[in-house]
């Protein structure tokens, strides 16, 4: 049976980047590992940081819209030899269509969309650890992953500076302190 989640937090690991996933309300979280990009995207979704040119899941995004297609949901709905399976569910018209990605890639659209996430019970009881355990932990992968967010910020900062987009630079400005407030 599949119950409502969200992201916990996105954190490096030895073992890679992983998103924990949460079920709501749950003092459990389950870690999807994935590469540097992928948890990337993630969290430039989370953080709704614009891109000067789009992005594979904006451009999904783009796609579904002139499609007249919506995302209803993501469902992370299997785990198999450590491999986990999701779908996305999706509306176009009447019909629903439901189409097999990986966890990542329903992540990057779900943030973006703000749809609901979905997970399997028997992926949580089997892959899930306790939220006490990770907690003292994420804190200082979480501060490499917003420094990595606040040089990508800047980056894009300077690049509209340059064409003297200042209404978008003031913007990526406050997101930029308010990124460096919060991780002191």
């Amino acid at each position: 049976m599949l119950v409502e989640a969200e992201i916990w937090t996105i954190a490096r690991t030895d073992q890679g980047n992983a998103v924990l996933i949460r079920p709501i309300g749950a003092e459990s979280a389950v870690p999807i590992f994935m590469g540097q990009l992928e948890a990337q995207s993630i969290l430039i979704g989370l953080g709704s940081v614009p891109m000067p040119r789009p992005l594979t899941h904006d451009l999904f995004i783009r796609i579904f819209k002139q499609l007249k297609t919506n995302i209803l949901r993501i469902e992370i709905n299997s785990l198999n030899n450590g491999t986990f399976f999701s779908k996305l569910v999706l509306k176009k018209g009447r019909e629903e269509i439901t189409i097999d990605c990986r966890p990542s890639d329903a992540l990057g659209l779900a943030v973006r969309k703000k749809c609901p996430i979905f997970i399997d019970e028997d992926i949580i009881d089997e892959a899930g650890i306790p939220i006490d355990s990770i907690t003292n932990k994420t804190t200082d992968t979480n501060k490499e992953l917003t420094k990595t967010e606040i040089k990508m910020l800047k980056l894009e900062l300077e690049k509209v500076i340059e064409i003297e987009d200042y209404e978008e630079a003031a913007r990526i400005r406050d997101r930029i302190n308010k990124l460096e407030k919060n991780s002191k």
